[in-house]
């Protein structure tokens, strides 16, 4: 399409809703075309703007973020690759696994006081080694 229409740049944008966009977007860095983000909120207002309707269709969609990819209201996003890449997928794993880990330590928490709420009294803390 960039042969046909004699353009020497190509922009493609989406919307970096969960982790569909990411792949597409590694493929894109790695064949040489940035790929753009724009702001899902963006699109969603713009999208009111347009015909006064809130309806959602990949068309539609698509036409909303293309006039926002114009209108330069975008951001290159930062795609790591490598050893980058594996360290933000850590990160990530990590931070989620800490969050796991608080939500059960505060269900434990919630039924020691529940159902044995003299517990506390005989040791101090539940998650760890106790001394007598």
């Amino acid at each position: 399409m960039k042969k046909e229409q004699e353009k020497e740049e190509v922009l493609v944008g989406m919307e970096p809703t969960g982790q569909y966009w990411l792949n597409l977007g590694q493929f894109l860095k790695q064949v040489g075309i940035k790929p753009l983000l724009v702001n899902p909120n963006h699109v969603k207002r713009s999208k009111e703007l347009d015909d006064n309707s809130p309806t959602k269709n990949d068309v539609k969609d698509a036409r909303v973020i293309a006039q926002l990819l114009k209108d330069g209201r975008y951001s290159e996003p930062n795609i790591p690759t490598g050893i980058y890449a594996e360290l933000r997928t850590g990160m990530n794993l990590r931070d989620r696994l800490m969050t796991d880990l608080n939500r059960i330590k505060g269900r434990v928490d919630n039924w020691l006081d529940r159902y044995f709420p003299e517990f506390r009294t005989v040791f101090k803390n539940w998650d760890g080694k106790q001394r007598f």
